[in-house]
């Protein structure tokens, strides 16, 4: 059993919303719990995954905090729904200094774990943070120039995209309008992902009334241009990678592992990409493989 807790932290002038997922117990003889950071896919709110996983690392006794973006679900800020890696970082910098003070955890034992998109974000901290002492990363998300040519259709489609994210952001800056179009659409040939992918679409699993199903045109600039491999050889923490050859830009992954500069782990498993956001065997399986590799690091 765990305890879910609402709490409120500050990011730079913005107040963020999270979960604070805690074992039944926090008395244990042990004394104040490993904390962990968690966060999901691009776009997506705490509900979507992120909670997920943060509840069951509480079932393994770790305190886990799941949270909303600047400009997401409940968390303040604006423009709304804006995919920006950097300010991404500054939050999960900023829960971590939230998770670090609190009385149930124990401040010199925080680790991470990244779902999908967040496994970049979450290595960008842990190789600008000391204070993130073991990364996970689940069905990672690892993109470089090469990774995302290969993604989205080649150079001149990417081009394209930073164009009309240029476009939008001009107009945002001129208007203060956000041009939207649907993240996920089987219809919708302007969607960040036009393709049917039923974790999205399904409301009995990520299609939760908190997330808005809008892509913000201009995060492309950000999200295309941003070198998530290059960040690799300047993480000297303990690190696992849990993935699948049926996942997405395996490659990636591969790349981002090889060049880790500390001690490193990895576990090829099955399943597509979304079913490590929900799905069993998949969750239990990353889970309780995250769950030991901070055991074995955190204590």
């Amino acid at each position: 059993m765990t305890h879910k807790n609402k709490v409120t932290f500050d990011s730079e002038g913005v107040a963020l919303t999270g979960n604070l997922f805690l074992p039944e117990s926090t008395g244990a003889p042990g004394g104040p719990l490993p904390g962990i950071v968690v966060a999901g896919t691009w776009t997506s709110v705490k509900e979507m995954m992120a909670d997920r996983h943060a509840e069951r690392l509480a079932a393994h006794g770790y305190a886990a905090l799941s949270f909303d973006f600047t400009g997401f679900g409940e968390s303040g800020g604006a423009p709304r729904d804006v995919e920006n890696p950097t300010l991404k970082v500054r939050d999960i910098h900023h829960a971590l200094t939230f998770l670090a003070a609190h009385e149930a955890v124990d401040g010199d034992r925080l680790g991470a774990l990244g779902i999908c998109a967040a496994a970049m974000y979450m290595s960008d901290t842990t190789a600008r943070d000391p204070r993130v002492r073991s990364l996970a990363l689940v069905a990672p998300w690892l993109h470089d120039a090469t990774v995302v040519e290969h993604a989205y259709g080649g150079a001149e489609a990417v081009a394209a995209r930073i164009k009309t994210a240029g476009e939008a952001r001009a107009r945002y800056d001129e208007t203060g309008e956000v041009t939207y179009v649907p993240v996920v659409s089987a219809t919708d040939e302007r969607a960040a992902m036009p393709y049917d992918i039923d974790f999205y679409l399904n409301p009995a699993r990520g299609n939760v009334p908190a997330w808005p199903n809008r892509f913000a045109v201009m995060s492309w600039a950000d999200w295309l241009t941003y070198d998530a491999i290059a960040l690799a050889p300047r993480i000297d923490r303990p690190t696992l990678l849990v993935h699948s050859e049926d996942a997405a830009i395996p490659e990636g992954a591969r790349r981002f592992h090889a060049g880790l500069a500390g001690p490193k782990d990895f576990l090829w498993t099955q399943g597509t990409q979304f079913d490590f956001y929900d799905s069993e065997p998949q969750v239990t399986i990353a889970v309780d493989t995250v769950a030991a590799h901070f055991a074995r690091t955190l204590s």
